[in-house]
Formats: structure tokens, C-alpha cells, sequence
């Protein structure tokens, strides 16, 4: 793999992005056509439609919600842990003043640029997105969800 950078830190699962998703939504779309189409099977295709959507929402919003928890509390962890191993003293206070996203952010800077890019964004309340265009040795998150 190469580096991991602004660019391409996003990951995808092909089999689940590429493939089911867009085969649910094929089939939400073609049930919902069909309803208004064919008369004579409205009611089937109308529910089809429904089960399929049912089905896509479902696998979107608990593949997210179960994983990006779980993730989330680790990387406020990471945060606590990098604070405390760097400035010696409990982040508590650092850690209220900053939103996760900027948290999210932040772990992605080497040691050496996280201490400047924290009191930079605690000073400036700098976005996510401003602290990771700033990163200039990018720290690769690999086990990302």
C-alpha cells in the first residue's frame, strides 16, 4: 500500500460498496418503477420496494452505527494517551475545548507535529479538515473501520 495521506485515507470494502449497496439500490429503484408502471402487480412491486430500501437503510445504518462507535471511543483513547505521554498532564481540559472531529484529525499528525497542531487548533479552533490539509508527515491510521 502506499502512503496514506489527505487524499486517500478514506477505505472502501468493494463486496459491500460496489456490489450490495449498489444492487439494493438498483432494486429499491426498479420496485418503486415497477409500482407505478404495472398496474396489475402495484402492490407487489410497491412492497418490494419497501423491503429493498428497508434492507438498504438497515445494512448502512448498522454497519456504521455498531463500528464508528466503537472507533470513536478508541480514538478519544488514543487522544487521552498521546496527550498524557506528550505534555505529561491529564487532557481533560484540552480534550472539552476540542470537537471529535478535530480529535479524529489530530491523530493522523506525527508527535512532532501534534503538539504544535493542538495548540494551534485549541488557539485558532481550527476544522478537520484544516488540521489534516497542515499535516506534513501524514501518520497512516491502517486499521481504520
Amino acid at each position: 500500500m502506499s502512503n496514506q495521506n489527505y487524499s486517500n485515507h478514506r477505505k472502501f470494502y468493494p463486496l459491500y460498496h460496489f456490489i450490495f449497496l449498489p444492487v439494493m439500490l438498483f432494486f429499491t429503484i426498479w420496485g418503486a418503477r415497477q409500482f407505478f408502471k404495472n398496474e396489475t402487480h402495484s402492490l407487489e412491486f410497491g412492497l418490494f420496494a419497501i423491503l429493498s430500501f428497508s434492507i438498504l437503510f438497515l445494512a448502512v445504518m448498522m454497519r456504521q452505527h455498531y463500528a464508528l462507535g466503537n472507533q470513536n471511543r478508541i480514538i478519544r483513547l488514543e487522544f487521552r494517551l498521546r496527550y498524557f505521554q506528550l505534555f505529561g498532564q491529564v487532557a481533560d481540559e484540552a480534550e472539552a475545548k476540542l470537537s471529535f472531529g478535530q480529535i479524529a484529525a489530530l491523530r493522523f499528525a506525527p508527535d512532532e507535529e501534534f503538539k504544535e497542531l493542538l495548540l494551534a487548533t485549541l488557539a485558532e479552533n481550527l476544522g478537520s479538515n484544516t488540521i489534516k490539509r497542515s499535516i506534513k508527515n501524514w501518520k497512516p491510521d491502517l486499521m481504520r473501520v
